[in-house]
């Protein structure tokens, strides 16, 4: 089966709660470019009814009666190669790792519920996000060919998993596609590089998992620090998933700690991370104020802060994502004098992030994914072009 070209995008709602149905489908139905065309109390009815109802986009719970969500995904992805499934769960320790596991599967993203839908916030949370991850991730369907790549497969036999996507008032923009070779770049600093800064959102875990793992020698020398749009719990689950593939220390953010070579720090979920100078130290400062760029952790305020500590000698990346985040920040590096590298369209998931940076004309290259490690590691070696 391929996805639906034309129309709206059919979405297929699958959880046991009459109540989350309910809602979703009422959520979806007031879209226009969206429509349910199935809601279902169980996986095993999805998997059954699949090729008649032929969704583009399947809002999978994982704990059901009969067939659960993590058992019948791979069967789904068996029949409909290209479904986009977004996986739903309440944000437990044990539904992120769930989660991690059907995203290193084939899960497109997942999405936490909130415990209850009877607090106004989260509900309007879960609302946006929904919406969003079903409209963008079902745009880039709809712009590849009707049969498409495989899941990108994690770099190590770890779970992965993907992230939150950034709140905005209105639908975030999908940057318009564009050849690298057709988009302003700049040279690369002079300045040799001194810190590592990634941000990512959208299909983010998987393209740092992949990226870390070539990153020892800079790693080994240098600070690297990781913002991820990604709620509690799942920034924990995340940083042990990149100690294990970078083989090298990963932690959350601590409040206070200093910078070392040696390690890397991943901005913990509901707190954006800063550095600041603390004596002849630089150190890990959280934030718990508003969110940045309708995200909390944001990018925005990692990049800008370390203009401070590292003037000209920042490299900063910016991996796949929904929104914008990042593309100030990094042109308040570029002006510092610092250097900016973004991924590509083809290899994101989502081109919204890297893309806004690249048509900004704030990048030094434009890079696929698979390329990325071994330009960051000549640029730390002493390569300037």
């Amino acid at each position: 089966m391929s996805p639906s070209r034309e129309g709206p995008l059919r979405v297929m709602v699958v959880d046991d709660s009459v109540v989350i149905r309910g809602l979703i489908s009422r959520w979806i139905g007031a879209e226009h470019d969206m429509e349910v065309v199935a809601s279902l109390r169980t996986g095993l009815e999805a998997v059954n009814q699949l090729e008649r109802i032929n969704p583009d986009v399947a809002v999978l719970d994982i704990e059901m009666p009969e067939l659960d969500g993590i058992s019948a995904l791979p069967q789904l992805l068996a029949k409909k190669r290209d479904l986009v499934i977004i996986m739903a769960s309440t944000l437990t320790r044990r539904n992120a790792e769930i989660s991690f596991k059907a995203l290193s599967l084939g899960a497109a993203d997942y999405i936490p519920k909130p415990e209850s839908t009877r607090e106004t916030s989260a509900a309007d949370i879960f609302h946006h996000d929904l919406i969003q991850k079903i409209r963008h991730l079902g745009a880039r369907l709809r712009r590849k060919p009707a049969v498409s790549s495989p899941p990108l497969a994690p770099a190590s036999p770890v779970p992965v998993a993907r992230e939150p996507a950034a709140r905005s008032a209105a639908p975030a923009p999908v940057a318009p596609a564009a050849s690298p070779l057709s988009l302003v770049k700049r040279s690369f600093s002079a300045q040799a590089p001194k810190v590592l800064l990634i941000g990512s959102s959208t299909g983010g875990p998987q393209a740092l998992m992949t990226l870390v793992t070539e990153l020892g020698p800079v790693i080994d020398r240098f600070p690297v620090l990781i913002t991820q749009h990604m709620p509690p719990t799942f920034t924990t689950i995340l940083a042990e998933h990149l100690a294990r593939s970078s083989r090298r220390p990963a932690h959350e953010g601590i409040d206070g700690e200093a910078v070392k070579p040696g390690h890397i720090y991943l901005a913990p979920g509901g707190k954006h991370m800063r550095v600041v100078r603390s004596g002849a130290d630089v150190a890990i400062a959280l934030d718990d104020g508003p969110a940045v760029n309708f995200c909390k952790p944001a990018v925005d305020p990692l990049f800008t802060s370390a203009i401070d500590i590292w003037h000209g000698g920042i490299l900063a990346v910016i991996l796949t994502g929904m929104g914008s985040d990042g593309m100030r920040g990094g042109k308040d590096i570029v002006a510092a004098g610092g250097s900016v590298i973004a991924q590509d369209e083809a290899t994101s998931v989502v081109w919204g992030m890297p893309g806004a940076a690249a048509n900004a004309g704030i990048c030094a290259a434009i890079l696929p994914l698979n390329q990325i490690g071994s330009k960051v590691n000549r640029l730390f070696a002493g390569d300037r072009s």
